[in-house]
């Protein structure tokens, strides 16, 4: 009996036959997509010192990218958390009219060409656009500033955080928001002890996500930018004008820093989520 429930279990873990096959073509393609790609990147900078590759990602100019794509990123990605759980309630929790089209345009940025996003954004944005042109009435000024790159950076990074938190909503069972009401409890307490903690490891991960899109994105980025040198140029931009010169020890140099701190960034999230599950379990 013991034996035969052991092999029952066996056989329902094993759901896609041929375990050295699936891991086969598993490992060949994250090392197509993935692995070979960043050993390229590595393989590039053999025959540079360190003392050249420290100066390339050093240069005050660099690092002023380094400024303004990082502080952009992390604020785009804060206002996405925020904007991304309201989105998710509101398509989980609320019938209304036009509900599936408004869930199926979250996931526009991720179809629309990123140079046609940045040219329409720029233009909406500008002293003369619809929105540009009401807060230039009163002194803001959106295009060719960080307020425009944060702009670009919250589209382009939304859909990361809504679909991220949207399954977890989609799985909660409302009766413990019924039981904590029964006993007496507002509905920001609700919120605040049962639902954002199980919601807290998928915004994670939809802040990660979003994160490492923004600080790499180049295409609804670079028009409204205007990549003014230390002040509103981007990291991917000076990497792409190092290309253009052909000096492609100082782009690899640069990317190879990015590429290092979008894993730390990845990676500690990761960390994150894991201590936050243990501690709910716990």
């Amino acid at each position: 009996m013991n034996r035969t429930m052991k092999l029952n279990r066996k056989k329902s873990r094993n759901v896609i036959p041929g375990f050295g096959l699936s891991m086969g073509v598993t490992v060949t393609m994250l090392s197509l997509i993935v692995l070979i790609p960043l050993f390229s990147v590595l393989l590039t900078l053999t025959n540079t010192t360190f003392q050249e590759f420290w100066s390339v990602v050093t240069d005050s100019q660099t690092v002023a990218t380094y400024k303004v794509s990082l502080t952009c990123a992390a604020i785009a990605a804060v206002v996405n958390v925020f904007f991304g759980i309201l989105l998710a309630w509101v398509l989980t929790r609320y019938e209304f009219p036009l509900r599936r089209m408004l869930d199926g345009l979250i996931e526009l940025p991720f179809a629309l060409p990123t140079a046609v996003a940045g040219i329409a954004l720029t233009t909406l944005y500008s002293d003369q656009g619809w929105i540009g042109a009401l807060f230039s009435k009163i002194g803001v000024k959106i295009s060719y500033t960080k307020i425009g790159i944060v702009i670009a950076m919250i589209f382009i990074g939304i859909p990361f955080v809504v679909r991220s938190i949207q399954p977890v909503l989609e799985k909660l069972d409302p009766q413990y928001e019924e039981a904590a009401m029964a006993l007496g409890a507002s509905r920001s307490r609700i919120f605040f002890k049962v639902v954002f903690p199980e919601i807290l490891p998928a915004a994670l991960t939809g802040f990660g996500l979003a994160f490492a899109r923004s600080i790499g994105e180049y295409g609804s980025v670079v028009f409204i930018a205007g990549n003014i040198p230390y002040k509103t140029q981007i990291t991917p931009l000076i990497i792409m004008s190092k290309l253009e010169q052909f000096n492609y020890t100082a782009a690899t140099s640069i990317a190879l820093v990015m590429v290092v701190f979008a894993f730390i960034l990845l990676f500690g999230i990761n960390i994150l989520q894991a201590w936050i599950n243990k501690m709910a379990r716990g």
